[in-house]
């Protein structure tokens, strides 16, 4: 969360004293170099679809990704190196706050990173380690135009080298294609996903790493306009030598999904940096524009707006944060972040399109305007339920865990927040990606009855307590278990319930205040509604489970008195924050 009392990020104000020193000073080395770059240069890059290269500089000359980056194991030395989500993810923020393409390229970098971190092979991982030194970025070499991420087919082939090439030490030759990665134009070390030719199944999967840099990868094309380089590559013939090998057989199929569950979790912190530095630029200009005589903002509908978009904002920093303490305190007798990862990748991030809706909705002809931040964002926030996966995709592997989370609860020793730091090691030992029905959470109700009080939180646990109903009384038959646009639908429902629970952990965490978090729970309570309402129309749904929809729908509980007094919060922040031109 931001500092001196505020809830969001304020490049002004910002003084992270939970971390140590060296991470407070590349964080506002960070920050500064992008106010010194000021604001026309940001948007005019954006407009021109300019290459980075000059935010490279920065990481390079910083060793920015190699602090951040680096596990202590392969720091050669220097204490500040570590793997850390807290900070990793205020990183992560940062550039989303400033624009996409910063982020993204951090982004695909840690992808990149991840089959490599996790590998057995000590001489990639000191490659990898002096190429961040050097200021290298890295690539994640996964999908493929047909395929998508699918990483059971693959089109890239590995063919065991011929007498002639095992002489020089080659081990097998790759050739095919790649699509949607990004950084495929520089990366020094390109991890790249395929199969051998001569052998079937699981057991012939292996990640290798590349260079993009080799005679034998083609750079076709980046394959979208834009800053981001989201290339097409294509190897030919390229050639693997043993000391290019990550992963090998059953091995790189978990080190694929192990990876997406260390490198996507950044998705919140990007789309929450976004929709901060848009915020800004909306409050700020609608409360000083006079229409009719009178503030925008004395419109009860764009109060109405704002303080829906700001409580769903708090909401997405507030779930984020204690994300990142279950994610950093895993052990394979605790995977309980394996259903919070897919919360924030897909919960999280369509949070973002709605608050950046609500804002659009609000600022009307402001929003197109090519002279705002808020132009560029509102074109990128989409991309982050998209580029990296699908929302579709994230709930279907959310509801493997619905049975479990509901209805049968284990104890687990209390996690508190963490901001030391420590190196992340587990990410890299995370063991075979499967079993995810298995994993138990502890008791979710408690939670919400420790919050009772609060009236619309409360109003939100009969919901809640409603769909435990629904899967003993009307749960989906075998036919609708068959039929994905019905179960997303439970999904969404059950996504709600999880959000919920984070959300009033970090509430009591911060000790954040009482009529914000009362309005956190009114749109919680709405989008229930919302989803029940699209249950009940499902062509497939049974009589039982429409009277069910009908019997979940609530209204929050109306106070004007904190609708007044988070406007004021809401308020607060025009001016609070505007970029040097």
């Amino acid at each position: 969360m931001a500092d001196n009392g505020s809830l969001l990020f304020n490049p002004n104000t910002y003084q992270p004293r939970h971390f140590d020193g060296q991470t407070r000073r590349l964080l506002r080395a960070t920050i500064d170099w992008f106010e010194e770059r000021g604001k026309q240069q940001l948007l005019r890059d954006d407009l021109d679809a300019v290459w980075v290269s000059d935010f490279l500089d920065f990481v390079k000359r910083e060793r920015l990704f190699a602090t951040f980056l680096t596990p202590s194991e392969y720091a050669d030395g220097d204490p500040n190196k570590r793997w850390d989500t807290a900070r990793n993810a205020a990183l992560s923020e940062i550039f989303g706050f400033y624009g996409l393409a910063y982020w993204y390229t951090e982004q695909v970098t840690i992808l990149g990173l991840g089959p490599i971190w996790q590998s057995e092979n000590k001489d990639a991982k000191l490659r990898a380690a002096e190429h961040l030194d050097a200021g290298g970025v890295m690539a994640f070499g996964l999908s493929e135009r047909d395929h998508g991420a699918d990483i059971y087919n693959t089109d890239l082939v590995l063919t065991p080298a011929s007498d002639e090439d095992a002489k020089d030490g080659i081990a097998f030759r790759a050739s095919g294609e790649k699509y949607y990665i990004g950084n495929g134009n520089v990366a020094s070390m390109v991890s790249v996903f395929g199969r051998r030719d001569d052998v079937a199944g699981a057991e012939g999967y292996i990640w290798f790493a590349a260079d993009s840099q080799h005679p034998n990868y083609e750079l076709i094309d980046s394959v979208v306009h834009g800053q981001m380089y989201v290339s097409q590559f294509r190897l030919h013939d390229y050639p693997v030598r043993e000391e290019d090998i990550l992963h090998a057989g059953p091995e790189a199929f978990s080190a694929a999904l192990n990876t997406v569950n260390v490198g996507k979790f950044n998705l919140c912190s990007g789309s929450i940096g976004m929709c901060e530095h848009s915020f800004y630029e909306a409050i700020t200009h609608a409360n000083n524009r006079i229409l009719y005589g009178n503030p925008v903002t004395d419109f009860p509908h764009v109060r109405a707006g704002f303080v829906d978009a700001y409580a769903r904002l708090v909401a997405m920093k507030l779930f984020s944060d204690r994300a990142i303490d279950y994610f950093r305190s895993a052990s394979l007798d605790d995977r309980r972040y394996l259903l919070f990862n897919p919360v924030t990748k897909s919960k999280v991030t369509s949070e973002g399109e709605t608050v950046m809706t609500l804002l659009k909705d609000v600022i009307a002809a402001k929003a197109f305007e090519k002279n705002t931040y808020f132009c560029e964002a509102s074109q990128l926030i989409g991309t982050l339920p998209r580029l990296e996966g699908t929302v579709h995709v994230n709930v279907a592997q959310i509801l493997k865990f619905m049975p479990n989370y509901l209805f049968n609860p284990t104890e687990y020793p209390e996690i508190g927040t963490r901001n030391d730091p420590a190196d992340d090691v587990f990410f890299w030992a995370q063991g075979p990606a499967r079993g995810a029905s298995k994993v138990q959470f502890a008791d979710w109700t408690r939670v919400y009855e420790k919050h009772s009080s609060t009236t619309n939180v409360a109003r939100f646990y009969e919901q809640a307590q409603a769909l435990k109903q629904l899967m003993l009384t009307a749960a989906p038959s075998a036919e609708q278990q068959q039929d994905l646009d019905f179960l997303l639908v439970g999904g969404h429902l059950f996504s709600l319930v999880v959000y919920g629970q984070l959300i009033l952990e970090q509430a009591d965490i911060m000790g954040l205040d009482a009529d914000v978090l009362d309005q956190i729970f009114d749109f919680q309570i709405r989008d229930f509604s919302a989803h029940a309402v699209t249950l009940l129309g499902r062509p497939s749904s049974t009589t039982a489970q429409q009277e069910w929809a009908l019997g979940a729908i609530r209204k929050p509980v109306v106070d004007t008195g904190r609708f007044d007094r988070v406007w004021e919060q809401v308020a607060s922040y025009d001016g609070a924050y505007e970029m040097r031109a």
